[in-house]
């Protein structure tokens, strides 16, 4: 039976294409920290592969023989938030459940019995305690999803675990690991009465945190070749390095990708089709679309104010972007869930490719559903885009109406940017494509526009970059250092037929007349257009 890309749950070796997750893993690391008997931390953003990493980990450490391993996913309490009854009770009945799988004896289901009438405060402590001493070895515990449990209940949770540490291994489990989108030290737990404990204080007995990586371009190469080993369908070369443009390896994204374009895209279901860059476009563009599970869960997340704080800079790349700042909390939160990143020595930025094109356009989603044309009034005879044609029709609906709709932004110290990219999302609409670069400390968003001519693959493209900046200071100056940044763009991207420097100045006290204008240039003996908005 053919195997399949998996974007949903924890991996199965016999139906899903994997990389072997314990080689994810730091393995004789945990191994030397459970030796030690600490107590530690596993965590990574959603859908990484943290579940399959630990179900391996608990498979591997039994076969193994010298610990009786166990791993129980404590979600399910979630729903009761403060009750901190019904949490510890749900965590006895889970973990009494797993390990009654693993052990295959009701021990387990009759202590979790005997311990049911304890205080709310001592009934998983003692739950553990008096399973580690009923089991013939040494206890190693994994508890998957315990940042899903809040306020007083984590606490309580957490603090139980706490109080027993002393006694391990022979009354309690030698090694507990904690699996969650973020590190234990990071939770910021809002009590009942409204008093605020850090996950540091409530569990000051970890040892190490360890973070799950993405997909290195290696894996990414090795699982796609596995299809190709199991069906013959063949990936263009130039595929790989586009994967990894979008994903930078992002586990879900990478097998997201993958399952539109092998099985999704039902024409490709015949294997002698060669897979193509082209393919992988259109499938990143029908998952950017259709809002899968795993992006509609980040879209939600930039409601959230702790996110827009560290998100909106990075958007509006102006002067003041500055992470010194945002909280620190706030940017260790945002990077935990994947949606920023940061290589040594840089500034933040956004995490991958797909993350910074669908960050603009559901922030615009509304706006882009008023703006709906067709394409042909911008288009040339050859299909080519013509964009001075374009710019000027942004122009005009900018002065009429950027001042209403920019209020209207969740956004808006991005807004003048996050309008020009909603205008642009009808080249999109009309079969072309848009790159876009910002981050932390850029001052500028650098856009590059392709548009196939041709509906065959590898035939010509026409490139066009813009480049976006706020106006900050002396008009010359930032045309004279938006030039050549413009330049350095098109000479990198290979456009260099076509660059528009765009200026959006912001000074209320200035008239629209004064603000909107287009004036042509030279760089190095290349045309760029700057347009004043």
């Amino acid at each position: 039976m053919e195997r399949f890309f998996n974007t949903a749950g924890p991996q199965k070796v016999d139906i899903n294409y994997t990389i072997d997750p314990l080689s994810r893993i730091n393995l004789d690391d945990i191994k030397s920290l459970i030796r030690q008997q600490r107590y530690f931390v596993l965590h990574a953003p959603r859908q990484t592969g943290k579940t399959s990493c630990m179900l391996a980990l608990r498979d591997y450490l039994n076969e193994e023989g010298d610990y009786i391993a166990v791993y129980a996913n404590v979600e399910g309490g979630q729903a009761s938030r403060n009750d901190v009854q019904s949490v510890v009770k749900s965590t006895v009945d889970t973990l009494a459940e797993q390990f009654r799988a693993i052990t295959k004896s009701n021990m387990p289901l009759q202590i979790r019995d005997e311990v049911q009438q304890i205080g709310k405060d001592a009934m998983l402590s003692t739950f553990l305690g008096r399973l580690s001493e009923s089991l013939p070895k040494p206890l190693v515990l994994i508890i998957d999803e315990i940042d899903a449990l809040v306020g007083d209940s984590l606490v309580s949770v957490l603090r139980q675990i706490r109080s027993g540490y002393a006694y391990r291994p022979a009354a309690f489990p030698q090694s507990i690991i904690l699996c969650g989108v973020r590190d234990v030290r990071d939770y910021r737990i809002v009590l009942s009465n409204q008093d605020i404990v850090t996950g540091g204080s409530a569990f000051n007995i970890k040892a190490k945190s360890l973070r799950l990586g993405n997909f290195t371009k290696e894996e990414i190469r090795e699982l796609y070749m596995q299809h190709t080993q199991e069906t013959g369908q063949r990936w263009d070369e130039a595929c790989f390095p586009m994967v990894w443009e979008a994903t930078e390896g992002q586990p879900w994204l990478v097998n997201a990708l993958a399952n539109e374009v092998t099985n999704e895209m039902k024409e490709n279901r015949d294997r002698s089709i060669r897979i193509t860059p082209d393919m992988i476009y259109q499938a990143q563009e029908r998952i950017i679309y259709r809002r899968d599970t795993h992006l509609d869960i980040l879209i939600d997340k930039l409601k959230e104010p702790r996110v827009k704080r560290v998100i909106e800079p990075i958007l509006s790349n102006s002067e003041d972007s500055d992470e010194s700042l945002m909280p620190s909390d706030d940017v260790q939160y945002v990077m935990d869930m994947g949606l920023i990143t940061r290589e040594r020595g840089k500034s933040l930025r956004i995490a991958n490719a797909i993350y910074r094109e669908i960050i603009p356009r559901e922030l615009t989603w509304t706006t882009q559903q008023f703006l709906v044309q067709e394409p042909q009034w911008y288009q040339n005879a050859d299909g080519s885009i013509n964009m001075e044609k374009l710019l000027l029709d942004f122009q005009q609906f900018f002065r009429q109406n950027a001042d209403a709709w920019i209020q209207k932004f969740d956004y808006a110290e991005a807004g003048p940017q996050l309008l020009l990219q909603a205008f642009l999302q009808r080249i999109v609409n009309g079969g072309g494509y848009i790159d876009r670069e910002y981050g932390l400390g850029r001052r500028r968003t650098d856009l590059l526009i392709r548009k196939p001519l041709t509906d065959h693959y590898g035939g010509p493209v026409q490139r066009i970059v813009l480049e976006l900046k706020i106006k900050r200071g002396d008009l010359d100056t930032i045309i004279e250092k938006g030039l050549q940044q413009t330049w350095e763009y098109m000479d990198t991207v290979g456009a260099v037929d076509e660059g528009h420097l765009i200026i959006f100045d912001r000074t209320k006290e200035k008239s629209w007349d004064e603000r909107i204008w287009h004036k042509p240039y030279q760089y190095e003996g290349h045309p760029i257009m700057v347009w004043g908005m």
